[in-house]
């Protein structure tokens, strides 16, 4: 049975590599994927310029000017307010009019979660949305065996509620199980301890509440420690703790490559170690490669928005789109509200 046709909303303008490479992902995933539409938002003569370097399914993409962008180091709220119709802002508002079923941005984003509070609406229930991201583990899970798990909330809300840390457990666990393909995935909270009535108080409420929600499979409190050795599929926190874990976890894998680098330079025996290591090095850059996951989605909002990395390229820009067109498809919005708990 063919899929509905969807179509993702592109910020072109948006990222490190200007809008060559967001373009070149798009048109490549109308040439993958046949249901899924490219709404290319952004300077209509450099997406033209673009698009004629590139193959692409003409019939599956459509372009729609604007003429302003948001920098990556602009202060988000200044620069929505003097640039109303900047890519990111005309591409939220294209998805609240029906035109496109969920974006895709590679620029600021702060800029990219104000473009969603000022058009999208709150999933009923949720009281503030959250940042998502997948980070690699020591185990796989789901039936692709997936060596990523989810932290959320990373930097959305930095204040986070027991109901919201509820909401955002919930969020998480919908979104583990539509997009990695997990049907049962673990929940935890992220605390000081694993007893229940460890961390603040938010947290010990949050707990409480969680072993009463249905269809959660969530397992209690759990350390950073066990952040990455991947004890929970989802790991649930404020964005302030978010935020920290996940710069945290970024400055231990630039500082691992760092030391990798001064053994090869300094020791023989330490250079022939590596060279031995070198297809177990390769493999793991394989399976914690995060361009195959496109972005870091904003949940808790009726439509979606993925987040890609300001470094992205093409390929991580495919499978964005690709990860946005499957939780419409799926239809993620309604498994999340249907887990929330009733007023």
């Amino acid at each position: 049975m063919s899929q509905r046709p969807v179509t993702i909303a592109f910020d072109v303008m948006g990222g490190d590599h200007g809008p060559l490479e967001i373009v070149r992902g798009a048109a490549q995933l109308t040439l993958d994927t046949p249901h899924i539409h490219a709404l290319l938002v952004g300077d209509r003569a450099l997406i033209d310029q673009a698009l004629s370097q590139v193959k692409h399914h003409a019939e599956r993409v459509a372009v729609h000017h604007a003429a302003d962008f948001v920098g990556m180091h602009e202060k988000p709220n200044a620069a929505l307010e003097s640039k109303p119709d900047c890519s990111v802002m005309v591409a939220a508002r294209l998805v609240r009019e029906g035109e496109a079923d969920a974006m895709v941005s590679a620029g600021n984003t702060g800029a990219g979660v104000l473009a969603c509070a000022r058009n999208f609406s709150l999933i009923p229930g949720v009281r503030r949305a959250a940042l998502a991201t997948v980070y690699p583990t020591a185990v796989g899970r789901g039936e692709k065996n997936d060596p990523f798990s989810l932290i959320l909330d990373v930097g959305a809300t930095v204040d986070a509620s027991a109901d919201d840390l509820v909401a955002f457990a919930i969020m998480g666990s919908a979104y583990a199980r539509i997009i990695s393909k997990n049907e049962h995935p673990t929940v935890a909270l992220l605390s000081n301890g694993t007893e229940a009535q460890k961390g603040p108080a938010r947290v010990v409420e949050a707990n409480q509440k969680l072993q009463h929600i249905a269809g959660l499979r969530f397992i209690g409190n759990v350390e950073g420690v066990d952040i990455p050795k991947g004890t929970a599929d989802v790991v649930v926190c404020d964005g302030f703790v978010g935020n920290v874990c996940l710069k945290m976890l970024e400055g231990v894998s630039e500082t691992v490559i760092e030391l990798a680098r001064y053994a090869y330079k300094e020791k023989l025996l330490w250079r022939a170690g590596l060279a031995m290591l070198s297809s177990g090095i390769e493999r793991i850059k394989e399976v914690t490669d995060w361009e195959q996951y496109g972005g870091a989605p904003i949940l808790g909002f009726d439509r979606l928005f993925i987040k890609a990395h300001g470094r992205s390229k093409s390929r991580a820009i495919t499978n964005a789109g690709k990860v946005a067109a499957r939780a419409v498809s799926k239809d993620l919005a309604n498994a999340i509200q249907g887990m929330l708990p009733k007023a």
